[in-house]
């Protein structure tokens, strides 16, 4: 098996990598400040669960093909950038109904009141968080190219994939619930600038920004 100082090591690698804010880091804060932390929890356990298929993907040679094929690249690329942008307008689009809410309530309190039902189900937002995973090509590739690097020959590569993998969601899992805290937290002592909704309009100005930064990706 994995010697322990390799696993505290892949483990860093993952931190740091879950950490360093990205489309998943956003989502996560957008849902936190929309719909609370438990609920923000659901897509972070989408995303984790995205995480577990590509590892899946990875070891079934998916990134060979995304490496060897423009074509299968550039259509997971495309897929993930308008999925990030679509996320963007929606945000910005359920940004502008909450403040009009809030105006017509007379009241601070847009989370519980302007959310559409379909909107703050787990399911739908189990869903978005794995659509941020499964659409993003470079994760495959990251996961393809730090895995292997830890695996011991003439060990179970099976077992080790699943301690890997299992190490790589808990740590994202962590770096997901950590942020969407914060977001909860930063959001009590800054309700009236909250109202206005131009940070969940800034939050859509960065997805919307993420999907375009992934149209310019290039295969390795």
């Amino acid at each position: 098996m994995i010697s322990a100082p390799a696993l505290g090591l892949f483990a860093g690698f993952a931190m740091v990598a879950s950490f360093t804010p990205g489309p998943a880091v956003m989502l996560a804060v957008n849902n936190a400040m929309h719909f609370g932390w438990r609920r923000a929890l659901w897509s972070s356990l989408g995303n984790i669960s995205g995480l577990l298929m590509l590892s899946l993907l990875s070891a079934l040679g998916i990134n060979a093909v995304l490496q060897s094929s423009a074509t299968a690249f550039t259509l997971l690329k495309t897929a993930g950038a308008l999925y990030l942008i679509w996320l963007g307008v929606q945000q910005w689009r359920r940004a502008g109904a909450m403040r009009r809410a809030a105006a017509a309530a007379g009241s601070a309190d847009w989370n519980a009141q302007a959310a559409e039902p379909a909107q703050v189900r787990p399911r739908v937002l189990y869903r978005r968080g794995l659509g941020v995973a499964m659409t993003n090509p470079k994760a495959i590739a990251f996961i393809a190219a730090l895995f292997p690097q830890f695996l011991r020959a003439g060990h179970p590569a099976l077992q080790q994939y699943a301690l890997l993998t299992g190490t790589f969601m808990a740590m994202s899992l962590l770096a997901l619930s950590s942020y969407a805290a914060l977001a909860v937290l930063a959001r009590r002592p800054l309700r009236r600038w909250f109202d206005t909704g131009w940070p969940q309009r800034a939050g859509a100005g960065v997805f919307c920004a993420f999907g375009l930064a992934m149209l310019r990706l290039h295969r390795n």
